[in-house]
């Protein structure tokens, strides 16, 4: 007679079979065209805001600490994923083998996690720009800003080490076909065959504490951003003030709406038709958006491009 044990790992399978868009064939080319490029975008933006929040020493502030940070966190979040899609797009087989769909939800939920807080470290320091401007170096110092993103690493680290544990322990029953582009904890727990609700419920309460906690301070810190706005007398006033936000308000948009439209419901209700669909937006859309809205919106960020590439092609010319 086999023992449980046995017939646990007996039952997990040596690869997935990620579906994609298997069923809607037409659909592959295009959204092959449209990864590969946003991928491309994704690699110059984000390296682009990396390095010049690194070399040009008029982007030393807090603000630029923390996007620095989120820049090299979009980064990863994409080529967690975005490699691999690639990949099996362009393959006949479209698989993913066991040990890669592990490690690729769980580096996905820690970039996915730890990004939900570096997005509430940077309401903050907006909080304290507009609202304490004449104590917001005192406030907002280089350690204190260290510390935040040292937390928001850790803390996204944490969360994503149980969901891990918890996903790699449910039996799958020789379930292996995944309707997803990649592996991700909701798609896997709906793929088990066993009793998910110690899951579910993890689930939902780190979501609280990971993505509506962040969301519910950030709102909060912008309502006290349009209160101290709102008492500006001039309205270049708070125009300027207004502009200083208008990027991160965008970028909380375009990350959070989709997120919570995953993850914020029953994972009983979750539809991996829609759910692979959004999944996918704010896994490579967004990130590739973020260093466009960051600079186009920024006067300090295209005048520190500007002056890079002018250096650049000084040195060239030598």
């Amino acid at each position: 007679m086999r023992s449980g044990n046995q017939s646990f790992f007996e039952a997990i399978p040596e690869n997935f079979i990620l579906l994609g868009v298997s069923d809607k064939p037409w659909l592959e080319l295009p959204i092959y065209i449209f990864l590969l490029v946003s991928y491309v975008l994704d690699l110059l933006g984000n390296i682009s805001i990396i390095l010049v929040s690194q070399l040009d020493a008029q982007l030393q502030s807090s603000m630029y600490i923390f996007l620095s940070h989120l820049s090299f966190l979009d980064l990863c979040y994409t080529t967690t994923t975005v490699p691999q899609i690639l990949f099996n797009m362009g393959s006949s087989t479209k698989t993913i083998s066991y040990g890669g769909c592990i490690v690729q939800y769980a580096l996905f939920h820690w970039m996915g996690c730890t990004e939900c807080i570096v997005l509430a470290a940077m309401a903050l320091d907006r909080y304290v720009a507009i609202c304490e401007p004449l104590r917001y170096a005192v406030i907002m110092h280089r350690s204190l800003c260290q510390r935040l993103v040292a937390v928001a690493w850790i803390s996204g680290f944490g969360n994503s080490l149980v969901q891990v544990i918890l996903t790699a322990q449910l039996p799958l029953c020789g379930h292996r076909v995944l309707n997803n582009f990649f592996c991700e904890i909701p798609a896997m727990i709906k793929l088990s065959c066993a009793d998910t609700t110690v899951n579910n419920v993890t689930l939902a309460v780190l979501v609280g504490l990971y993505l509506l906690i962040p969301l519910a301070l950030i709102l909060l810190s912008y309502v006290f951003i349009a209160r101290a706005v709102l008492k500006i007398q001039s309205s270049r006033g708070r125009r300027k003030a207004f502009g200083t936000c208008s990027s991160h308000l965008v970028v909380v948009s375009i990350f959070y709406i989709p997120a919570v439209c995953v993850y914020v419901q029953p994972p009983s209700n979750y539809s991996e038709d829609h759910g692979k669909f959004i999944t996918l937006f704010y896994s490579i859309v967004t990130p590739t958006l973020n260093p466009f809205i960051y600079t186009l919106r920024n006067k300090d960020v295209k005048g520190a491009l500007r002056r890079q590439l002018e250096r650049i092609w000084r040195i060239c010319r030598s």
